[in-house]
């Protein structure tokens, strides 16, 4: 992570054309000369929707930008509760232009895993991780701006949890504040660009509604990048895992630099996730590392569940 007098943020107006922002964001980032560049997107449906999964043109661009002065780039994406990864990479496109701009694809669900153990008093004893990841000199972060029907807000810091490559890492919800400030002081993304041309807001993060913002945020913190962005979204911070990881940092609002459009400008009040019953009810059930296991063992238990919610709603949905 840079230090506090370096957490720089911008906001840009952006419409169908993004390769000038791209540029100028890569140009910043430090990330030249790098051997090895691995770079997450949000792949969390199997298709491509805007606002729900990176755009493959964005990651195109992205990764031909970073082959120009880098050996390897690397994509990766970790399978879904639901789905294969390499179902996501296919029907979204992303594989198609990660590999025409240059790059590799991975499923980070079939690499060596490494155990990175934790010492002290923490909730969170360790995790399997990525070696592709760990390896890596540099990670960039390519993360929506979403609402999250448990967890309030989606961004930047919950992108880098699609990097835990087991399946099962919804077992890890009991613990998620401490995953994912372990995720980002672990990983340190070099680079993260928003793409906010098109929010989620509602009972997101893939089933809420779309909102036309028509913005792009960068920057060379994640942490800072979802903290403006919730600001863009009229949230409090404050009220989400983002303090629990600016606590255990010591991160401050006041050290970020933001340059480009004012937050004041932009700002759209995003719709909040409706805490129904069986919002309630997974929330109960994900405070509790054993009732997490035994609701979530298998894909049978799953889908009864999203029945009885569909049921419940009187509508389409989906648990997870």
């Amino acid at each position: 992570m840079p230090d506090a007098s370096q957490r720089t943020i911008k906001i840009f107006r952006a419409k169908d054309d993004v390769s000038e922002i791209v540029k100028e964001a890569v140009a910043g980032s430090g990330l030249r000369g790098k051997g090895k560049i691995f770079v997450k997107p949000n792949l969390s449906h199997p298709e491509y929707l805007p606002g729900v999964v990176t755009s493959p043109e964005l990651m195109g661009q992205l990764v031909g930008l970073l082959r120009d002065g880098n050996s390897e780039v690397i994509v990766g994406e970790s399978n879904g509760f639901n789905y294969p990864c390499w179902t996501a990479f296919d029907k979204t496109g992303a594989q198609v232009a990660v590999k025409a701009a240059g790059g590799t694809v991975i499923n980070l669900s079939e690499d060596k895993v490494v155990e990175v153990k934790f010492q002290g008093n923490t909730p969170l004893k360790r995790l399997f991780l990525p070696k592709t990841i760990l390896d890596a000199d540099a990670v960039v972060d390519l993360p929506l701006m979403k609402t999250h029907e448990f967890m309030a807000y989606s961004g930047a810091i919950k992108n880098l949890f699609g990097c835990v490559p087991s399946n099962k890492r919804i077992y890890l919800h009991p613990y998620l504040p401490e995953v994912f400030y372990r995720l980002y002081t672990l990983f340190k993304p070099q680079l993260t660009i928003m793409d906010a041309r098109t929010g989620i807001e509602g009972n997101g993060p893939t089933k809420g509604k779309p909102v036309k913002m028509d913005l792009m945020l960068t920057g060379n913190d994640a942490l800072a990048v979802d903290i403006v962005a919730t600001q863009v979204m009229k949230m409090d911070w404050k009220g989400t895992y983002l303090k629990y990881i600016a606590d255990k940092t010591g991160f401050q609002e006041k050290n970020i630099q933001l340059s480009g459009l004012p937050v004041s400008a932009v700002a759209h009040k995003f719709e909040l996730p409706r805490i129904d019953l069986p919002v309630k009810a997974q929330m109960m059930i994900y405070q509790h590392e054993y009732l997490t296991k035994f609701f979530f063992c298998s894909l049978d238990i799953v889908h009864l569940f999203q029945k009885v919610t569909m049921a419940y709603r009187g509508e389409s949905t989906q648990v997870g």
